[in-house]
Order: C-alpha cells, then sequence, then structure tokens
C-alpha cells in the first residue's frame, strides 16, 4: 500500500465486556467509534467463560460501523489490537475454536498455580516470585490436567489477541507483551526456558503456542482479502502487533518512560510504571524486560474486581433503577455523595474475585462490615468505592516500600468518567491524577502502535507526544487524608482477621457434609 498523505488508523480494544473500535488521525484525533458488547458466562464458582465466535462477530460490526461513519476509509493504513491478557482459548489446525475461552478472571486454575510457584524457579523472579491463577500457563496446565481430550486435540492454545490476529491474517504470532508478561516469557534470557515447562509438566507447551513472538509495533501481517471484506477495509491495511489491553493503555495515556505511573481503571485496575533497571518487590508483578518498549523495564500491580463490582451491586441492589439503564451509575453516585467519607463507618474488602496484589490470593473473597440500621444503599455504594481506593492504595505501598514511590499517575477507563469515584481515589492515595482528553486509552494506545508499525513515527514515545492530549489533573483534598488514614488502616486489618476464615471457606473446610 502506497503511503497516504493523511493516514488513519485503527485501533481494536477487545475488552472483558465488549470491543471498541476507533479511527484515528496522525494527531490523535477520533474520527469515529463504535462499540458492541458480548455476554460472559459463569459455569461453576471462580469460572467465567466467553465465546470466540462472539468477539469476531462484534469485531466485524463495529468495523463496518466506523467506516461507514468516515468518508475516506481508503486512507487507512494500519491497525492494531490490544485484549484481554490471559483469555485463553484452544484451537484446530484450521484455528476454530474447539469450545469457549477461559477469560483472564476466572480462577479454576489454583491448583496448578501452586504446581508451578511451589518449584521455586529462577524463571519467576521475573514475575515477581511466582505465577498468577489468572495467567496462560496455569491455565494451559489446567487444560492438560483436566480437559485432555481438549488439549490433544488443540494444534494451538493461544490467548484472545492471537485468535483475533490470525483471523486478520492468516499468520500466528503471540505478542511479547502477552509472553513476557503472563507466559514465562523472559526476553533477556532468550525467551521460554525448556528445564522449567518440563518440571512442571509443560514440556509440550512450546508446540501449543505460535513459533513466532513479535514486539508491540511489529507488523504481524496484511489483512486477508476476507478479513478486509468482512470489516469493509481496504485491501493492504498492516495488521501491527499489539499487547495487552492495559499495556497498550500505557501509550494511550503517554506513560511511555520512566516517571509515571499508568492505571487502568475500568472492570479490574492495573498498574503500570516503567523503570530502567529491574526492581524485584515480592507484591508486584514483575520486572518483565522489554515488554513495552526496549530498555525498558516493566512493573505491575492489579486489582481484579473493581468496576466489576459495582456492576454486580447494580444488578443485584439498583433493580428499582434500571428502567432508566443510561443513568443508574449516576443516580447510585448521588445517593453516595450524600454519604460522608468513610461511609460512617463501614469498611469493605474488595476481593469479589480473589486478589491480584499485593496478596496473590485467589481464596479471598469480598467482604462488608459494620453495618447497622443507619446505613442505606448509600452507605454501602460508597464503601465500595472506598474498598477499591484502599486497594489501589495498597498496591502503591509497595511500590513506595520497594524504592519506587508514586508521585504523580496517569488514569484512563471508565472510572475516570465518575468524578466522585476519582476524587475517592485521588483523596485516599493522596496522590494527583492526571486524565487524558481521549479517555479510551487502550484503542488509541493500538492506534500510537499502528502509527509505529507502519513508519510514521519513529517510536512509541514521538508518537504519544503527538497523539495524546491531557485533559485535567486532579487534586487531593488534604482535609481526608487523616480519616481515610484510619479507614485504610482498618482495611488492611480486616484483611488479617478475615483471611483465615476465607481460606477455610474456599477449602471446604467450614462446609456441612452430607452424610
Amino acid at each position: 500500500m502506497v503511503k497516504s498523505s493523511k493516514p488513519l488508523f485503527m485501533g481494536i480494544d477487545l475488552g472483558t465486556q465488549g470491543v471498541r473500535v476507533g479511527i484515528f488521525t496522525l494527531e490523535g484525533d477520533c474520527l469515529a467509534m463504535a462499540s458492541e458488547h458480548y455476554r460472559t458466562s459463569y459455569p461453576e464458582v471462580g469460572w467465567a467463560e466467553q465465546q470466540p465466535q462472539d468477539w469476531w462477530q462484534a469485531l466485524t460490526n463495529c468495523s463496518r460501523q466506523v467506516t461507514a461513519q468516515i468518508n475516506n476509509k481508503e486512507d487507512i493504513t494500519a491497525l492494531t489490537v490490544c485484549a484481554t491478557s490471559s483469555t485463553v482459548v484452544a484451537v484446530d489446525a484450521a484455528g476454530e475454536p474447539l469450545g469457549n475461552a477461559i477469560l483472564w478472571m476466572d480462577s479454576r486454575a489454583k491448583e496448578e498455580q501452586e504446581i508451578i510457584n511451589n518449584t521455586g524457579h529462577e524463571v519467576l523472579q521475573y514475575s515477581g516470585g511466582g505465577v498468577s491463577v489468572e495467567w496462560m500457563v496455569p491455565k494451559l496446565l489446567w487444560l492438560k490436567r483436566n480437559r485432555q481430550d481438549i488439549y490433544a486435540k488443540a494444534a494451538k492454545v493461544v490467548e484472545a489477541l492471537d485468535w483475533v490476529n490470525f483471523k486478520l491474517t492468516g499468520n500466528w504470532a503471540a505478542s511479547k507483551c502477552n509472553a513476557g508478561c503472563k507466559w514465562n516469557y523472559v526476553d533477556t534470557k532468550g525467551g521460554w526456558n525448556a528445564q522449567f515447562f518440563e518440571q512442571i509438566g509443560l514440556a509440550d507447551a512450546e508446540e501449543k503456542w505460535p513459533d513466532k513472538v513479535l514486539a508491540m509495533g511489529e507488523v504481524v501481517g496484511e489483512l486477508t482479502d476476507a478479513a478486509a471484506i468482512q470489516l469493509a477495509l481496504p485491501q493492504g491495511v498492516k495488521v501491527v502487533q499489539g499487547g495487552i489491553d492495559a499495556h497498550t493503555g500505557m501509550l494511550g495515556l503517554g506513560v511511555t518512560e520512566p516517571g509515571s505511573l499508568a492505571v487502568i481503571m475500568g472492570t479490574s485496575f492495573v498498574h503500570l510504571a516503567l523503570t530502567e533497571k529491574p526492581l524485584y518487590a515480592p507484591g508486584l508483578w514483575g520486572p518483565y524486560p522489554n515488554v513495552i518498549t526496549a530498555d525498558r523495564w516493566l512493573i505491575e500491580g492489579g486489582q481484579i474486581s473493581a468496576g466489576s463490582i459495582t456492576k454486580w451491586f447494580q444488578d443485584n441492589f439498583a433493580k428499582d433503577l434500571a428502567l432508566d439503564e443510561d443513568n443508574v451509575y449516576a443516580k447510585l453516585a448521588e445517593e453516595a455523595a450524600g454519604v460522608p467519607p468513610g461511609a460512617d463507618g463501614l469498611v469493605v474488602l474488595d476481593f469479589w474475585q480473589g486478589n491480584r496484589t499485593p496478596y496473590r490470593d485467589p481464596s479471598l473473597s469480598g467482604a462488608v462490615w459494620g453495618l447497622n440500621l443507619h446505613h442505606s444503599r448509600g452507605h454501602i455504594y460508597r464503601a465500595i468505592l472506598e474498598a477499591v481506593g484502599y486497594g489501589t492504595r495498597n498496591i502503591l505501598q509497595v511500590f513506595a516500600d520497594h524504592g519506587h514511590p508514586v508521585k504523580e499517575m496517569a488514569a484512563c477507563g471508565g472510572v475516570t468518567k465518575n468524578a466522585m469515584w476519582l476524587q475517592i481515589i485521588v483523596d485516599i492515595c493522596q496522590i494527583p491524577i492526571t486524565v487524558t482528553q481521549f479517555s479510551e486509552a487502550g484503542i488509541l494506545g493500538s492506534a500510537v502502535a499502528a502509527s509505529v508499525g507502519s513508519g510514521y513515527y519513529k517510536d512509541f514515545t514521538e508518537a504519544a507526544n503527538q497523539m495524546v492530549i491531557r485533559d485535567r489533573v486532579v487534586q487531593p483534598n488534604a482535609e481526608n487524608k487523616e480519616l481515610y488514614d484510619f479507614y485504610f488502616d482498618k482495611y488492611q486489618k480486616t484483611y488479617e482477621a478475615l483471611a483465615p476464615l476465607m481460606h477455610t471457606m474456599a477449602n471446604g473446610k467450614g462446609m456441612i457434609q452430607d452424610e
């Protein structure tokens, strides 16, 4: 394809609840955007699954919508996909799924996580000393141990990102971002460690994965004729490698060098920082070498449950507001706004799907205490918002304790649209948060990657400087510091007190057994 004088770039964000597609100029202006939801099923406690065909149908619909909104779709030069990480799907030789995909938040691979972490292998020092139950390797091991029929039939076991890129180009290629952060791929040590995988019972892991591992910004291939027709795109569009949705969001937030913390605030929260040297911090994930940019290390924290808890609360305790679905969250926010900081003595643990960091414990669960007859729905809702803020502060404390204090954050995601919630988080952490003008950092970050991969910018820093615009800075209210210090202490002590009980319950030891 001949370079257009006015190139356009498509960014695709395959998220937990749906796909978002945008078309951007070289200056970062969004000319068109579309989104479509798809369904998640929860067949057993701790399980979460999606149908890959739903991703492709939603992507096809959105691509057709955005190309119909512009007059110059022939100027679309390149596209990049980012996606939820460790959403795993087994496929046959033709790339057809052999069943539902196991979603990133699925925690069924607890035994496999323990098997891997109990090895104490040196590879694990590059993932914070262990793996998470959410990641690719525990899930692959779970499939091998529990779904031998599927495992044997699978020509590939890949992530959502890999499968969509295959549908687009016909080429299999893993992302160095995903592999480095979730597949125990260590770039500075030659990639995968065969001895490690043999030790955990996955000597054949590499046979199930793509042969190529491409860095973000490298070209996967061009759209196939069939994909171009389905997506209503011109032929010859380059497909540039993306990465994990949150990590690609770093580019969309302009965080491409050390100094700031990127926080993606959505269904889950992800906290990401680049460093010049490796930082080994138990309680955080990493350090991951070269997974975003060359010669930089990535440190990661995360909260599994954030926006998903407010969605759960809405679905179960705000059904009376369902008739005005577009304003449910606004109405709940109004109720919470009438409640003072600290929610009149309520403490909530935000562990609805376990804890990713700093406790790394899938057996933890949500909790609420301090209730009395004075408390209303608004009290509980505010306490949930504050719990997520305490969870963020808990992670920032680990950063600080290991020599990387966070002085500023750049944030994106649905939570940034909730002014009250964002202010609560800022007040709890006492750290300012910068919000960018375009809030969908995943699709903008994908467009940034596409612009670099197609040669219009030399690197991510140059592209982000041109395409990312800062909107406002939310400053902390010092008057709330002392109160939130008190409640944060209770949040930590609540975890310490309840964790043993939660483990007993999760292990079934406290359950009544049938005779």
